[in-house]
């Protein structure tokens, strides 16, 4: 097992002793490493005997003296060095099984790895754990975790998992407990057979674990066209969506008025799907499941809205003053006219034509253009899960007629700027016959509509590094 190093950070504990990308990490005080939390963990002490192998084949040991605080200052190829621990289960919902053949392969990993889950917010089943792992959590109290309980029943959990040890949930969050861990929960609601009363019980069960359970996500079942599992899953409808709404809405109302948190969270599909108005932005108490889809539409409105104030600040007379919102942004091109293009998923679209409306001008125009997803099927209607092809498919009676393109920035691959199917982003812009830019947050995307000659968005530089596992592609993009 070994750490191999991606990245050698400047000024760095790292540049210093002269490692270098490609450089292996095997032993740190003659610790193996199976993780970059090992490394962490091994790295706090003051004098570090440290082993590494370089490209060559030579190994090399390093001896030196370091603040405590002081870290390595490299980025490794992945968090874990003895591989990602694979998915124990064979889910009734399972997305990775629906995602289409000949795609990039790493989109058909089944990663359920509690260090995942503690790194980087993977949700985990736990059925694939075993005791050293819950004392190795308790050694170095990773927490929090984010653990996907579907529901509390032992049978049903059996039953929508496809795994024996499924029904030993309650004594898994038990272990947890013990060891003083604090973790969040998923709930991925499938229509007729978590939800109704077993979602009463689910409920009633993890809010009576407080202060350990941090809280819940109901997210609904994703189904592709893909899916060849012979179980029938139905997709929530706007009726069905409804009366989840409703009946979570009872929990969060006792929760906010037992002690000031919502604790129950409803990903934004079951609101639009509904046609509820998202709830106001107290209700996500400072959004702990971002990046699970819950709330990520009400925090993109709230990003706007903040970046609408800022110009009202700094002397805009109204939201719809559009010149003055320009000239405040420094856009010397005021009197120019503008047509912009903005690219989503059909669930969002609604919103930011609304968002778009509220700073439009006769000098701005934006056309909206809502893209059914072809590859996946109709159902999934979220910005994260859009390829290239489907947009370009869209694109196709607007490209030539608008001054630019705004893209979500959810849809491509933090790290390397990929569309799910494969194409690069600079690919996608050459066979665009005008400017596209990528909006990833309110802000960005009021500063794209009001100061399009000075916006930009991630261009060719990728995101900053980050190891991601399948999960990277099921977030559900606001934009």
């Amino acid at each position: 097992m070994y750490g191999k190093i991606l990245k050698v950070y400047p000024d760095s504990l790292a540049e210093e002793l002269e490692l270098v990308p490609g450089d292996k990490l095997l032993e740190i005080n003659g610790m193996k490493l199976r993780d970059i939390i090992d490394v962490s963990f091994a790295f706090a002490d003051e004098e570090i005997t440290m082993l590494v192998e370089h490209e060559d084949g030579q190994q090399e040991v390093y001896e030196f003296d370091k603040d405590y605080d002081e870290e390595l200052g490299a980025e490794f190829e992945s968090a874990v060095f003895d591989g990602i621990r694979h998915c124990a289960n064979n889910c009734l919902f399972c997305f990775v099984d629906q995602v289409a053949p000949d795609m990039r392969e790493s989109l058909n990993i089944k990663d359920d790895d509690y260090r995942m889950s503690f790194l980087y917010g993977n949700f985990i089943t736990m059925t694939n754990m075993v005791d050293a792992d819950f004392q190795r959590i308790k050694q170095y109290h990773l927490s929090p975790l984010f653990v996907s309980v579907q529901c509390t029943n032992p049978d049903l959990r059996q039953k929508l998992l496809r795994c024996k040890t499924a029904g030993n949930l309650a004594g898994q969050l038990d272990k947890l407990e013990a060891a003083d861990v604090e973790y969040h929960t998923q709930i991925v609601l499938c229509r007729d057979l978590n939800d109704g009363e077993e979602l009463e019980r689910s409920l009633q069960d993890i809010i009576a674990r407080q202060p350990h359970a941090l809280s819940v996500a109901i997210v609904p079942v994703g189904l592709t066209k893909f899916r060849q599992d012979r179980y029938p899953l139905k997709a929530f409808d706007r009726e069905s969506a409804a009366r989840v709404v409703a009946q979570v809405e009872k929990y969060q109302c006792k929760q906010r008025e037992k002690d000031g948190r919502t604790f129950v969270y409803l990903a934004d599909e079951f609101y639009l799907l509904a046609g509820r108005e998202l709830p106001p932005a107290e209700y996500y108490d400072g959004f702990p499941q971002l990046d699970n889809g819950i709330g990520l539409a009400r925090n993109f409105v709230e990003e706007f809205q903040e970046a609408v104030a800022l110009g009202q600040e700094e002397g805009i007379a109204s939201e719809g003053d559009i010149d003055a919102v320009r000239a405040s942004t420094g856009n010397t091109a005021a009197e120019k006219s503008l047509h912009l293009a903005v690219v989503s998923g059909t669930s969002i679209s609604s919103l930011l034509e609304k968002l778009a409306g509220s700073v439009q001008s006769e000098q701005l125009r934006v056309t909206m253009v809502p893209v059914a997803n072809k590859h996946f099927g109709t159902s999934v209607n979220v910005s994260g899960l859009l390829t290239a092809k489907d947009m370009l498919a869209s694109l196709e009676k607007v490209a030539g007629e608008v001054d630019g393109i705004l893209i979500p920035e959810s849809a491509l691959r933090t790290g390397d700027n990929v569309f799910l199917d494969d194409m690069t982003l600079s690919e996608f812009c050459g066979r665009l016959p005008c400017r596209v830019e990528t909006v990833g947050s309110g802000h960005e995307y009021f500063h794209a509509l009001t100061d399009w000659e000075n916006y930009g968005g991630i261009g060719d530089e990728a995101a900053s590094y980050m190891w991601q596992s399948n999960a990277a592609y099921t977030k559900r993009g606001g934009m």
